[in-house]
């Protein structure tokens, strides 16, 4: 019997959606440094000329939230989220690709829809009121990082379908298209 080879629209497809996601994820890396910068500027300033500053602490949880969401599409990619590993090394390939297609179909996908779609009344309502932090006397604008929820979530689904055809090409061949190393991070 001749091994299946995937098609070109299909590889060309996932391989469109995954150099996307390992350009965003690489553009999104930079935000580490002013994340760096943020704290460090604050411990000198608290520590070592008794100043601490009003806007650090909004900038840090801004940053590394958006980090956080925005990296998540990238994590997905190169496998970086959590799996019972304990039980999946034993499975063929065609049976992980029928638990993955069967779980993005079912899971992943309604369930980032749904928190896409919310997300997005959320961060547009914040947007029409000019809703500000509370949580420091700086009190920043808070829209432009409540979108950073619904755009994590488009990148996640954008990067999920690529893992979607992975996924269901495994479990009608059996025939892994990418290995995805164990990744710690």
């Amino acid at each position: 019997m001749a091994e299946a080879r995937p098609s070109r629209a299909l590889i060309a497809a996932i391989r469109i959606i995954d150099t996307f996601t390992d350009l965003t994820g690489t553009i999104f890396s930079w935000m580490s440094i002013p994340l760096v910068g943020a704290v460090a500027y604050e411990v000198f300033a608290r520590y070592l000329f008794h100043a601490p500053t009003v806007w650090s602490y909004d900038v840090t949880y801004m940053l590394y939230g958006a980090l956080f969401m925005l990296g998540a599409a990238y994590a997905l990619h190169k496998g970086a989220h959590i799996r019972t590993d304990f039980f999946w090394e034993s499975f063929s390939p065609r049976t992980k690709g029928v638990i993955d297609s069967i779980a993005y179909v079912v899971f992943f996908f309604p369930s980032l829809i749904a928190l896409g779609v919310i997300s997005y009344g959320e961060a547009h309502y914040s947007f029409l009121i000019n809703e500000t932090s509370d949580q420091t006397p700086w009190r920043p604008i808070l829209w432009p990082f409540k979108f950073i929820v619904p755009i994590a979530c488009a990148l996640l689904l954008i990067q999920g379908f690529s893992e979607f055809l992975k996924s269901f090409y495994m479990a009608r061949t059996g025939i892994e298209l990418e290995h995805k190393e164990k990744v710690e991070v």
